[in-house]
């Protein structure tokens, strides 16, 4: 197959319920580095009722919301459960940021005492606290520093078996007590980092890309792009207080 026809198609979970901060920016950089490249993109919206095809996505992608939009999402994602495990298992590259994170693990207590429950790809629960973590956030990781912004209420707390995607130099991230950030369960990724995330971390956003390339066209490198602002974006957010 020719460069100019291989394509890789990007699931975009819940759009319009869950992209409350610019996180569609993570889709942006997923589409135009691919491009670079010479590769097709094609993205998929799913709402909430629509019907999905989970097993034809190369990527998986779900942003941060509001509790609101959590309860109606947290509702239909059972109806996927099963197919996104497999996904998971498959080492299909997901990237769930916040709201999604949340419903990714266990499931999410609000503060009212409610209950949204989630589809455990994570070992980990969330607890609505009064607490609002906000700030810049920067998390030591396997893809280097990721430099990132949260605001969240929400306490995640990992199982002794689940591992964080990071440790966080500064901020808070999952909870504020143990120094964790995130969590990975083989290419499936959750964090609580916006920003969006993947425009200042070029690494980060290139491993996921290499994982779809190589799980449908066995592709093992990538050819390397010129980062120089992206580099120079994440120096000037690391800078910045808390």
């Amino acid at each position: 197959m020719e460069m100019s026809k291989k394509e890789i198609k990007i699931l975009h979970l819940y759009p319009k319920e869950l992209n409350i901060y610019g996180d569609r920016g993570n889709i942006l950089t997923l589409v135009k580095r691919l491009q670079w490249r010479g590769y097709h993109t094609e993205v998929i919206s799913a709402g909430v009722g629509d019907k999905v095809d989970i097993a034809g996505a190369d990527i998986i992608f779900g942003g941060g919301g509001q509790d609101r939009g959590q309860i109606a999402v947290g509702q239909d994602l059972q109806r996927h459960s099963k197919a996104l495990h497999k996904a998971s298992k498959n080492g299909v590259p997901i990237l769930t940021i916040c709201g999604t994170y949340q419903l990714f693990g266990r499931g999410f207590t609000t503060l009212d005492g409610d209950e949204i429950k989630g589809i455990s790809i994570f070992k980990a629960r969330t607890i609505g606290s009064t607490q609002r973590m906000i700030g810049n956030v920067i998390v030591e990781s396997e893809f280097g520093r990721l430099i990132g912004f949260e605001n969240h209420s929400g306490r995640t707390l990992l199982e002794r078996d689940q591992e964080p995607l990071g440790r966080v130099i500064q901020g808070f991230g999952n909870d504020g007590r143990t120094g964790f950030e995130g969590s990975k369960t083989l290419n499936t990724y959750g964090t609580y980092l916006h920003g969006p995330v993947l425009p200042k971390n070029p690494r980060f956003a290139d491993h996921l890309i290499l994982e779809a390339l190589k799980n449908k066209y066995g592709v093992d490198t990538l050819e390397p792009l010129n980062d120089g602002l992206e580099e120079v974006a994440a120096s000037d957010a690391s800078k910045r207080p808390q």
